[in-house]
């Protein structure tokens, strides 16, 4: 098995996409925002300085997927059809649990636009609540579901 994003040289270079077959994608990535009791209260009641933080997040997470061939290299730019990203409090964490949905019609899967989705919103909800609690922690990045084109299916366990 090698790596794709590289020649048989070793030089990094964008994937030949040309060849693959135009089918339905979808990629569903999460994450996680812990932070202290007091600053997920202070999120959930709608008191953190800033604003609506769930609220700017989600149109973060949004965005960021939408810029993702900008802030990958090698990633193609794709036409995202949907893209949804939903955070959900956990009081048990403390904290976001953060799921981003992305879908598109083409030749290559759209992976790094679900993890670049779901960490954008972490990013975010990081920026708007650090003045309250720095030691918030992002973890558990991963994608759960991808579908769609050759390698067909993955669900993660």
């Amino acid at each position: 098995m090698s790596l794709s994003h590289f020649d048989d040289q070793g030089a990094a270079h964008m994937v030949d996409v040309s060849d693959k077959d135009v089918t339905d994608r979808i990629a569903v990535a999460e994450t996680w925002v812990k932070m202290k009791p007091e600053t997920f209260d202070i999120i959930i009641e709608g008191r953190a300085k800033k604003g609506d933080v769930i609220g700017v997040a989600r149109l973060a997470g949004i965005m960021g997927a939408k810029r993702t061939a900008d802030l990958i290299p090698l990633c193609h730019p794709l036409p995202i059809t949907k893209v949804s990203v939903d955070l959900e409090p956990d009081a048990d964490l403390p904290g976001l649990r953060i799921t981003a949905t992305v879908k598109t019609t083409g030749q290559t899967g759209v992976e790094m636009e679900a993890l670049t989705a779901a960490s954008t919103a972490a990013l975010t909800v990081y920026d708007m609540a650090k003045a309250v609690d720095k030691g918030m922690e992002i973890g558990g990045l991963r994608v759960v579901l991808k579908d769609g084109g050759k390698s067909g299916r993955y669900e993660a366990t």
